[in-house]
């Protein structure tokens, strides 16, 4: 057990870290999903469910550089508990006060707790763990995360099965303070801070642009053109497996693929993390750049179910280097800046993808087919880029 668990990366301080992530993750999740039905039940209208949605996302990019500018100046404990002090204030809000603005101003303090705690995350995951254990600290952080997304709803769902609408989410909103608690208990006991308060902590956005070095610039260019590859068609692939191909898919069958997908993704993170950690970032990341190109092209001929579960392995196999080009943007970041700059990075690259919805139902509205030859056209452009103009960067042996 003692190997398994420095194999898998697993100190102290990520044990904290992990469970932290499930039990504050779940709580996230238990009612996220029913928000829209609880507005209705509390008297919001259509407008109050599009301003949450937008919310979610814009504050998703908005939070990440806060919280990444935090986490260098007060460190990555005292950042984490701060963020977890206020989603588990905005899930009392929802809880205690049957009100639709109560739901808006809740949400605004959890909905992106993932988003405003990431960068603290990477950088804590920096400071406990050698160089040649982040990518494996990342991708088991990546993995547990998937963990709440998938038990969430269920959870949450049989709340509102047994309570109804109104009362059901609230309940599950009380049962993610709780949960929350939790995590700041065993957060506080099992973490370890190595780095001090620093007023040296940058937080001016163009400063730290200022910062960035060329390797980083080239990764987030050609991140932010992959991402237009995922986007553009990402809410437009329910309806072209059940409407758009020669045999559509039913619901099930859908929510079949999905969990393909999930099931893809979770079955690669640690072999993959575990190569990636014994030498070069950089050829592990290009394999995900090329899943996420193939995807949508892969998607355009499959008219079928057995094609369609082709496309969806594709699809989670997109994850085969996601966690190492995380990994590799701490590696590229300044020392001492590394949430911050991770978290600068984010918001770069989120403020900017949120544009490729529109363009997506645009071309969407041209022809699906223009719509996932785009996304193709930019997922190639994204991997010559990267493998052009990003150089390939070893591990090293640190052991701090």
């Amino acid at each position: 057990m003692q190997r398994l668990g420095e194999f898998l990366g697993l100190r102290r301080s990520m044990i904290g870290l992990l469970a932290m992530v499930m039990l504050v993750g779940l709580g996230e999740r238990l009612a996220e999903r029913f928000l829209p039905l609880y507005l209705l039940a509390v008297g919001g209208g259509a407008w109050a469910i599009g301003v949450l949605g937008g919310m979610q996302n814009l504050l998703s990019a908005l939070y990440s550089f806060p919280g990444g500018y935090l986490s260098d100046r007060i460190g990555a404990k005292r950042a984490l508990l701060l963020f977890n002090g206020l989603a588990m204030v905005g899930f009392l809000i929802v809880a205690l006060i049957p009100a639709w603005q109560a739901v808006l101003l809740g949400a605004m303090l959890f909905v992106s707790w993932s988003a405003v705690s990431l960068p603290a995350t990477m950088g804590l995951i920096s400071q406990v763990l050698p160089a040649n254990k982040r990518t494996m600290g990342v991708s088991m952080h990546s993995m547990i995360a998937r963990f709440p997304k998938a038990i969430g709803p269920v959870l949450g769902g049989a709340c509102i099965a047994w309570l109804g609408e109104g009362d059901g989410v609230r309940v599950a909103m009380a049962l993610a303070f709780v949960l929350a608690g939790v995590a700041v208990v065993l957060q506080q006991r099992l973490i370890e801070d190595r780095t001090p308060s620093s007023s040296a902590a940058e937080k001016n956005p163009l400063r730290l642009w200022g910062e960035m070095s060329p390797q980083l610039r080239n990764l987030l260019l050609s991140d932010i053109l992959l991402r237009f590859c995922e986007q553009i068609p990402n809410a437009f692939v329910i309806l072209w497996c059940m409407q758009r191909i020669a045999e559509p898919v039913t619901a099930w069958q859908f929510g079949l693929l999905t969990a393909v997908e999930m099931v893809t993704s979770m079955l690669i993170y640690i072999p993959v993390a575990h190569w990636a950690d014994q030498g070069q970032k950089k050829p592990f990341v290009l394999v995900t750049f090329l899943f996420f190109t193939a995807f949508p092209l892969v998607l355009l001929v499959s008219h079928s179910l057995p094609m369609l579960i082709l496309a969806f392995v594709v699809r989670g196999l997109k994850e085969f280097g996601e966690p190492t080009r995380k990994a590799l943007i701490v590696d590229l970041s300044p020392a001492g800046r590394q949430a911050a700059m991770f978290g600068l990075y984010y918001l770069i690259r989120d403020v900017i993808v949120s544009i490729a919805a529109f363009g997506g139902a645009v071309l969407w509205q041209v022809g699906p087919e223009v719509n996932l030859l785009t996304a193709g056209a930019c997922g190639v452009v994204a991997t010559l880029w990267f493998a052009l103009r990003v150089e390939s960067t070893a591990t090293t042996a640190a052991t701090t």
